[in-house]
């Protein structure tokens, strides 16, 4: 398909017009380094919803964040947090407490790096919500409030010295007492969901001490998990907080890797605690493996298997070889310059053999020898290699990482590997009954040259480890196509030939579930060079009994049962109104598939118009969401991020447009009377800023009906010639209200 190019026009601010007010001054390279901004989404609403925060930081400058409640403008609050590209901020999830980093000043770094002192240290400050208390915490690396319970500031601090170990002082910081104890070298930190366990690694000095930890916090106690000459690490709770896992690593100078245990820990009141150790298991694991430190551990929900990456041992020796030839190759380099030296005739004198020997060592430090010519710096492809040298080079680091996932149950006792080299890729479904495999091996040297991407799939059973082979050289035009899993993790969604299909895991049966309906949802407006490439599924359904799919212009509630129920176009209007409905906006991070009983927010574009907006989608009463979209928010500007505080009905959004700088507002669950809660960008209005922008409509000389947008200067005075540059590169007309 021939791609469509839309005409996008830059009018250059500099010719600013006469009109243009004599105190309002045009930008200039000078006003950069010290321009403030709020960098991306540094906007934070405290989880009760009554308190905000967003940061303000400069590339040569210090930063602030304005912290307030809301409503509130008389509890507005600046703090000043030295020199960052990004603030670090953080509220505690009952609406008390707010903690951030101030770091060193720019002026502080700059003489710093002048005078190569040491390296300066950050510092955390802590704020107790409504009042002025705040207490400052010296050399911080890095804090965590204990969840849901609120009690506690758990503060590492930054590490001294220069030695192996990894661990630094943790500060535990009661909150209501005011109290503090220090737990000592401790490197890994995490607090469960509820907040009322931390769990933590100690890594000492000579591995003194070194341990798996599991502080009760409410009881203010601590229990020794394990404890060895060890490195342990990767610490990580499952969802609910009632169980976690981590790893145990131990050195052995016979190999360049640590040899890995995985520990499993439920029980919390009276842990139970186990340990797996492969070098024990001779029968099912494998001793040329062994556990990876490259693959975070983790439970099943069911808390009956833990799952682990294993990778390939590597002798040490093969090192220490390399490094015999290297030393024997400097040795038959030095006995050759010496009887060189020893041959030339030239040499009569002591004078003249200290020259001959300089003049060797000079050689030496260039790197080549005399006469050489300069070593050409390239790197060489094979034509049979199936990936380009430049992509070789980007995967370098992965492909050394790698790891087979693999699982030990824990009632059976039982090491069981999932996967090896014949599938590279494996992906836990939810609710860990079964795992989506696959491998791009043999069609990866074949897609390189010619763009198309095919795969073999496997479903793995993760009871038995048993894999079987789901597709055969499965096309994949684009992601959208790639199997995506329902919540309940029996179920998966696919794309083929145009259509999308369901397959069910425990019947092993297929389904077209897009046939027949009065619409297409493969991308025709997708310019690659691929074959029916599909519009991106939004996702499942919480009950995993509907898919919400999208077909460029209106989305759609499909079933996925074999039920007489039918497709739904929840939308309506969008492709007779040209209005692209383009994605649901996800307000619960913990969500798991989209819960139909609650409204849906979806985001809207005008293709024509260049609006933005946001509608939403109720919920039916037979289940489902109900046929057409209430509009809330529409008009001449860039709208989006719609998100809400975690345990509130307080709603916020991001708008902008070209000559407006990006704001946050607050609002409630209908969207309506939005207030702005920033002040991003605060010195815009002393600079000639552009006057607006404007819709051009054209046709092309193949017909097709484009669209360029005009971006007008400062002073913009309709009727007089301004210097243009005009921009092609595929569709940026779009690009409208986006603030630069």
């Amino acid at each position: 398909m021939i791609r469509k190019q839309l005409l996008t026009l830059w009018a250059l601010f500099l010719f600013a017009s006469m009109a243009i007010a004599q105190d309002i001054k045009p930008i200039t390279w000078k006003d950069i380094p010290t321009w403030k901004y709020m960098p991306g989404s540094a906007f934070e609403i405290s989880p009760d919803g009554k308190w905000t925060v967003y940061g303000l930081v400069q590339l040569e400058g210090d930063g602030e964040i304005i912290l307030q409640k809301v409503g509130d403008e008389s509890s507005k609050k600046t703090f000043k947090i030295g020199s960052t590209s990004y603030p670090s901020m953080q509220f505690s999830e009952d609406g008390k407490w707010f903690v951030y980093t101030e770091y060193p000043t720019f002026s502080e770094k700059k003489a710093n790096e002048k005078s190569k002192g040491k390296s300066l240290k950050n510092k955390a400050i802590l704020v107790k919500l409504g009042t002025d208390e705040k207490k400052e915490f010296e050399n911080v690396s890095n804090y965590a409030f204990n969840g849901k319970a609120s009690s506690v500031l758990a503060i590492n601090l930054s590490k001294e010295g220069n030695g192996d170990a990894r661990g630094s002082d943790l500060l535990i910081y009661h909150l209501n007492s005011q109290k503090a104890q220090n737990l000592g070298n401790v490197a890994d930190f995490s607090f469960n969901k509820a907040g009322n366990y931390l769990a933590y690694t100690v890594d000492a000095a000579n591995q003194s001490g070194n341990g798996l930890y599991l502080m009760n916090v409410a009881a203010n106690s601590m229990q020794i998990l394990d404890s060895d000459k060890a490195s342990y690490r990767s610490l990580a709770w499952t969802e609910k907080g009632d169980a976690f896992a981590a790893l145990k690593m131990v050195k052995d100078k016979k190999y360049k890797q640590d040899k890995g245990q995985v520990i499993g820990v439920k029980n919390l009141a009276s842990p139970q605690v186990t340990v797996y150790n492969p070098e024990k298991d001779s029968i099912n694991f494998n001793q040329a493996y062994t556990i990876s430190q490259n693959r975070r551990p983790m439970w099943s929900d069911d808390l009956t298997r833990l799952f682990y990456g294993i990778h390939p041992l590597e002798l040490a020796k093969k090192e220490e070889a390399k490094k015999e030839v290297d030393q024997d190759s400097v040795k038959q380099a030095e006995a050759a310059a010496m009887q060189k030296i020893m041959a030339d005739t030239t040499i009569k004198s002591i004078s003249d053999l200290q020259k001959a020997i300089a003049k060797l060592d000079s050689g030496k430090v260039k790197g080549k020898k005399e006469n050489d010519a300069d070593t050409p710096d390239m790197t060489i492809w094979h034509w049979n290699d199936s990936r380009l040298q430049s992509r070789q080079q980007v995967m370098m680091n992965q492909d050394k990482n790698y790891s087979f996932w693999a699982m030990y149950d824990v009632n059976a006792g039982k090491h069981i590997q999932l996967q090896d080299s014949s599938m590279r890729d494996l992906n836990i479904l939810d609710k860990q009954r079964y795992a989506l495999g696959s491998d791009l091996q043999a069609y990866e040297l074949d897609g390189n040259l010619d763009g198309q991407s095919y795969r073999d799939f496997y479903i793995v059973d993760l009871k038995t480890g048993e894999k079987k082979e789901l597709f055969n050289k499965f096309y994949l035009p684009s992601y959208s196509s790639y199997p995506r899993e329902s919540p309940d993790g029996t179920k998966l969604i696919y794309g083929l030939d145009g259509h999308f299909y369901i397959y069910d895991i425990p019947t092993a049966q297929s389904k077209n579930i897009t046939e027949g309906l009065p619409t297409t949802f493969v991308n025709t407006e997708d310019d690659h060079n691929v074959e029916k490439p599909m519009n991106g599924a939004l996702g499942w359904s919480s009950n995993s009994k509907y898919v919400i799919l999208r077909d460029g212009w209106d989305i759609w509630q499909v079933p996925v049962g074999s039920g007489k129920e039918t497709a739904i176009n929840l939308t309506v209007n969008g492709k007779t109104d040209q209005i692209r409905y383009q994605y649901r906006f996800g307000l619960d991070p913990e969500e798991k598939g989209i819960d139909l009983s609650k409204p849906a927010y979806i985001r809207m574009y005008g293709e024509w118009t260049k609006k933005s907006g946001i509608a939403q989608l109720s919920p039916a009463k037979k289940g489902g969401l109900t046929p057409g979209a209430k509009v809330l928010i529409w008009d001449d500007f860039n709208v989006g991020n719609l998100s809400k505080a975690k345990n509130a009905e307080t709603y916020y959004f991001f708008q902008e447009k070209f000559n407006e700088p990006t704001q946050v507002y607050l609002t409630d669950a209908s969207l309506s009377n939005p207030k702005q809660v920033t002040n991003n960008a605060p010195d815009a209005e002393k600079y000639a800023w552009s006057a607006g922008t404007m819709l051009i409509d054209y046709v092309s000389d193949k017909g097709d009906k484009l669209q360029g947008t005009l971006f007008l200067p400062a002073g913009y005075v309709e009727g007089q010639k301004y210097p243009t540059v005009v921009y092609y590169y595929e569709k940026l007309s779009q690009t409208r209200h986006n603030w630069s």
